[in-house]
């Protein structure tokens, strides 16, 4: 049985560990009590095929920082996870993806960016879906809200994040960009300027004939 090796980093206080014992616990922790490091594992069947997750809740606490880079040598995939109702939370996912890449030297790594208590009130959030999405079309990985209070999305970012990872092994495409959505080459092709300029000229040539 295949074991996947997936780390989740962010920033204290935005909700990694609730979102873990959700995930594989089935409850809400509703005490924020830091973590230094916890490892949970859950068994789950995804395209046929039966997986072991080795989750790793890390540290978000600043002083914990220099552990950061043995967690991510460790890891095959990455949740990425923010507070909506903290924008330097949302901020500091630059820091984190940079350090990622850097760590493993590659320009690009399987990730999933996640924006979680989606369940607050409204004037509680301080960042939009709309920035969620727009970040993480920059960073070419798929995109979440969730809440680990109401379950909301919460099998689904970890399902996605293990399909890239099994891809990304496979030597794959990974599912990139907004919840995965990509162009493909031929609706770029026709948003091109090149194109639009080829599509001017056949239109001359067509009233020239005429």
């Amino acid at each position: 049985m295949s074991l996947q090796k997936v780390v989740l980093l962010g920033e204290g206080g935005v909700g990694k560990s609730a979102l873990t014992i959700q995930f594989t616990q089935n409850h809400f922790i509703k005490d924020y009590d830091p973590t230094i490091e916890n490892s949970y594992r859950k068994q789950i069947n995804l395209d046929n095929e039966s997986l072991v997750l080795d989750i790793l809740d890390t540290a978000g606490q600043e002083e914990y920082s220099v552990m950061r880079a043995q967690y991510i040598r460790s890891g095959a995939g990455f949740l990425l996870v923010y507070s909506v109702g903290n924008r330097d939370t949302f901020i500091a996912m630059n820091d984190f993806r940079d350090q990622i890449l850097m760590v493993k030297d590659k320009a690009s790594f399987p990730m999933v960016l996640i924006g979680n208590k989606a369940d607050l009130e409204a004037d509680h959030r301080k960042v939009t879906q709309e920035e969620g999405e727009a970040l993480a079309k920059k960073f070419g990985c798929p995109f979440f809200e969730t809440s680990a209070k109401t379950r909301l999305n919460i099998e689904e970012c970890f399902t996605q994040l293990v399909r890239d990872m099994k891809n990304h092994e496979a030597g794959k495409p990974t599912t990139g960009g907004m919840a995965g959505k990509k162009e493909n080459r031929m609706s770029k092709m026709m948003k091109s300027e090149s194109f639009r300029n080829m599509k001017k000229n056949v239109q001359k040539v067509k009233c020239v004939v005429m």
